[in-house]
């Protein structure tokens, strides 16, 4: 490593160097989905942003367990006078068991990170398959005095945690602040405190997702889950926490309170946060009714859509921005991402193809030099709190002289073969093993079905005229290029490929 790595903490809200617990091990634990309904484009953002930070330290020789968990219980509103778990109700809706509906939206999460090229975690724990150690947690934090049993639920006592702890310390919350705006939901009056959170509650009898526990029948809250399921798999204290900003507060506030109980010690090292993506300026989410889910972005099949958009452009786009800047959706902007990801990946074509220099020495020094220097750049700003936005662009700058090589404006030895082979090594360590990129699937199939069709009614057409010349001639033309076509006895054609 010729650099050190810096990353931005959100908790010192500075970028410090990166000095993992336990070298060469690094524990990345992040915020997974709560898989109650189809993924849409704004989770794309931190599960792309992780994959690049996951794939960074693996490049930078760091032994990684990278922990992505699964919501499948608890993760709910206080709105009224029951808690509402999304996960129960959507199955409702559905009319499907709870764990049926956690399966269907699992598999479509993981077949959307599929389609982005993103590296499986080591470990993906849910929720539901982790309540003893919910429940072990609970308990303890309890016995610690900073939590309270009422009616079979139990809250955590946030007032009484600030009064030892810096409470707000990621978020910037101040307790006061909230107490004085937290709005007095029905249903509220049995916790002491507005701004206490729930650990467990009890289950209605028509709660059909409950556990037992020593307080009766009930679920656990959405927080105590990845504490729990982090210090089990990670260590009481880690090195990388990361999620979406949204998740600062309540979320990764309420972690660090009932962990540093819990444990006696802060639970992360560095946070991480990316920022979100907007639609016309406002937060993409369920909650604005402006969510573009996987599938719809992969199809173009929503009416903010223009056309279908390939994975690895969707892919791209986001990694054109830094990931801690807002990024607003356009069709415009995916458009250019588009073009831009197929010029990059023709370019990177085309050096794999050019033959290498005979020389070490380079007939032209100055662009050598301007060469290298674009090349080792990208370590600095993959190490500057992985900027690949930076990187991308540095990848840019090197497409005109691969181009002009090919092209002859730019003289074959030019560059020595050194140069020429950083450069190849560059293009892909950064463009396929970093940002993950990979090229553009062209809808062949689809587009020879078409051809083929055509082809074949025009030769129907010519042997009804009798016109065998021309019927033959295509079916001539057509083995040359390596599809035989076959008259079925029912008088239709089926077409194979020749090996």
């Amino acid at each position: 490593m010729t650099s050190p790595l810096y990353l931005y903490n959100s908790l010192t809200r500075e970028k410090e160097k990166f000095e993992p617990l336990n070298p060469p091990f690094v524990g990345l634990y992040v915020c997974g989905p709560t898989v109650s309904g189809e993924s849409h484009l704004g989770h794309a953002r931190p599960y792309i942003t992780f994959d690049v930070v996951y794939r960074w330290l693996l490049h930078l020789g760091y032994k990684v367990r990278y922990v992505r968990n699964i919501t499948d219980a608890g993760h709910f509103e206080e709105e009224g006078r029951e808690a509402q778990d999304k996960v129960s109700e959507k199955a409702k809706l559905e009319k499907l068991e709870p764990m049926e509906l956690v399966h269907k939206y699992t598999r479509l999460f993981e077949w959307g990170m599929a389609q982005f090229n993103t590296l499986p975690p080591a470990i993906e724990p849910t929720a539901t398959g982790h309540i003893v150690e919910q429940l072990d947690m609970i308990q303890d934090i309890m016995k610690k005095g900073y939590a309270y049993e009422v009616n079979g639920s139990v809250y955590f006592d946030v007032p009484k945690y600030a009064k030892d702890y810096p409470y707000g310390k990621l978020s910037g919350r101040v307790l006061e602040d909230l107490l004085e705006n937290t709005r007095e939901l029905e249903g509220q009056d049995e916790k002491r405190n507005p701004a206490d959170f729930a650990l467990w509650k009890k289950a209605p009898e028509e709660h059909i997702m409950r556990w037992t526990s020593p307080w009766g029948p009930g679920f656990p809250g959405w927080h105590i889950e990845c504490s729990a399921m982090s210090a089990k798999y990670l260590g009481e204290t880690f090195d990388i926490h990361g999620g979406g900003m949204d998740l600062q507060f309540p979320h990764h506030e309420s972690e660090i309170a009932q962990s540093t109980i819990a444990h006696g010690c802060a639970p992360v090292r560095y946070w991480m946060h990316n920022n979100m993506i907007t639609i016309n300026g406002r937060k993409m989410g369920k909650s604005y009714n402006n969510v573009i889910k996987l599938t719809e972005l992969f199809s173009g099949n929503h009416p903010e859509l223009e056309q279908a958009y390939h994975p690895m452009v969707v892919r791209f786009y986001i990694l054109q921005t830094h990931y801690r800047s807002t990024l607003d959706f356009s069709n415009e902007a995916l458009q250019a991402s588009e073009r831009g990801l197929r010029r990059l990946w023709d370019a990177f074509e085309i050096l794999k193809k050019l033959p290498p220099p005979d020389s070490d020495t380079a007939a032209d020094k100055e662009l050598e030099q301007k060469v290298r220097a674009l090349c080792q750049e990208c370590e600095a700003f993959m190490n500057d709190d992985f900027n690949t936005a930076r990187v991308i662009a540095n990848l840019f700058e090197l497409v005109p002289v691969i181009n002009g090589i090919k092209g002859g404006q730019i003289a074959a030895g030019a560059l020595s073969k050194s140069i020429y082979e950083l450069l190849l090594k560059t293009f892909q360590t950064y463009v396929v093993e970093i940002l993950g990129l990979q090229p553009l699937e062209e809808k062949t199939s689809d587009k020879l079905d078409e051809v083929l069709k055509l082809l074949i009614d025009m030769r129907k057409q010519a042997r009804a005229r009798k016109d065998f010349a021309t019927s033959d001639a295509i079916r001539d033309e057509l083995a040359q290029a390596g599809i035989q076509l076959k008259d079925e006895k029912d008088g239709s054609v089926s077409w194979s490929v020749i090996s």
